[in-house]
């Protein structure tokens, strides 16, 4: 009976440290942002692009338009 009991506690003792790793601890964040501003309200001026103005949602949109195309490797390698 000893011999079955010291073979079970270590197996036992296995499987918790197997099952513990199985747990997911949870993943909060620090602080809540009650609420966002709009994209184009603004930012610090030293990241402005040339030519956008700070709440103004349509020179925002031309600026997104234009760093788009700029990424565009059709555009940029056409012939």
């Amino acid at each position: 009976m000893k011999k079955h009991i010291s073979l079970v506690i270590p197996a036992v003792l296995g499987c918790v440290v197997l099952l513990s790793a199985c747990s997911e601890k949870p993943q909060t964040a620090g602080a809540q942002v009650k609420g966002d501003a709009k994209s184009w309200q603004g930012g610090q001026a030293s990241f402005n692009a040339a030519g956008w103005k700070p709440g103004d949602e349509a020179s925002w949109t031309d600026q997104i338009k234009q760093r788009n195309r700029a990424q565009n490797e059709y555009v940029r390698i056409a012939p």
